[in-house]
């Protein structure tokens, strides 16, 4: 079995999951102006947020771009109200995944802090007849971020856009259609000396994960009717991740697979890393 592929994964899935005025001699009212402008976006951006929260669930297509030319894309269901979770499918071959799986999608769980690869039964060696492989959020955040990721208050949309009310900078980009519907695009640039309780819950391994070890993340977030959000695109130097939402609320639980069909990867994974210094 090739473990590397499936480590190679884990960071791409990671990516995924996570998510967000001048002065002159009319110094006074450009001031105000701004200060205003950016009260009004901020109550925008708040309002997104906590219906986001509520609602708890979506049918999403997710694309993370690590620029090697093949995107990977993630197509299914995406929940935040009870914990982190999502049952998505995706491209085997771009996630570099074809050497466990020769269906032309894989399908891939994230539950009570772990991930699951839906893989071709394996033929031989200690994981004979296994076909779901599992690899603890640990491997990627550490113990503490992957506590905080798996519950839900990180990696999930309402926590990204959260994120916003760190940024030192906050724009409305104006109105624009996304996916056949009107939406106003606003942009902030988060910093990772702003990310506030984000930046104490991770480890440094985590927060790599999280930001591609770029310095900051580009967060633009396109809101719509309902004060919903229709995408969220976040740009973390090296990866870009966007996420369209098909359709709020009322997805199907996500259920980790049967143990016995199970064949957990993450001791493994880690000694692996730790040989490679």
């Amino acid at each position: 079995m090739k473990l590397k592929y499936t480590a190679a994964w884990v960071g791409f899935t990671a990516a995924a999951m996570v998510a967000v005025s001048a002065c002159s001699s009319d110094g006074a009212k450009t001031a105000v102006s701004a200060a205003s402008n950016a009260t009004k976006i901020m109550a925008v951006l708040s309002r997104a947020t906590d219906r986001t929260d509520q609602l708890g669930s979506a049918e999403v297509r997710m694309s993370t771009d690590t620029g090697t030319g093949t995107p990977v894309t993630l197509n299914g269901t995406y929940s935040w109200g009870d914990g982190l979770a999502m049952d998505v499918l995706m491209d085997t071959k771009a996630a570099n995944m074809q050497a466990l799986q020769r269906r032309a999608t894989i399908r891939t769980l994230f539950v009570k802090g772990a991930y699951y690869f839906n893989v071709d039964p394996q033929p031989s060696g200690p994981f004979k007849g296994k076909q779901w492989m599992k690899v603890d959020a640990s491997v990627l955040f550490g113990s503490k971020g992957a506590q905080d990721f798996s519950g839900g208050s990180a990696g999930n949309p309402a926590a990204t856009m959260e994120a916003l009310k760190y940024a030192s900078h906050v724009k409305d980009l104006g109105k624009e259609t996304v996916d056949g519907q009107s939406t106003t695009h606003y942009r902030a640039v988060v910093r990772q000396a702003e990310l506030g309780k984000y930046k104490d819950a991770f480890s440094s391994d985590g927060m790599k994960a999280l930001t591609g070890g770029a310095d900051s993340v580009t967060m633009d977030v396109w809101i719509g009717a309902k004060d919903l959000p229709v995408r969220l695109k976040d740009d973390l130097g090296k990866a870009t991740v966007t996420m369209d939402f098909k359709k709020f609320g009322a997805t199907a639980p996500v259920k980790a697979p049967p143990a016995a069909q199970t064949a957990d990867l993450t001791e493994r994974i880690k000694r692996a890393r730790s040989q490679q210094g």
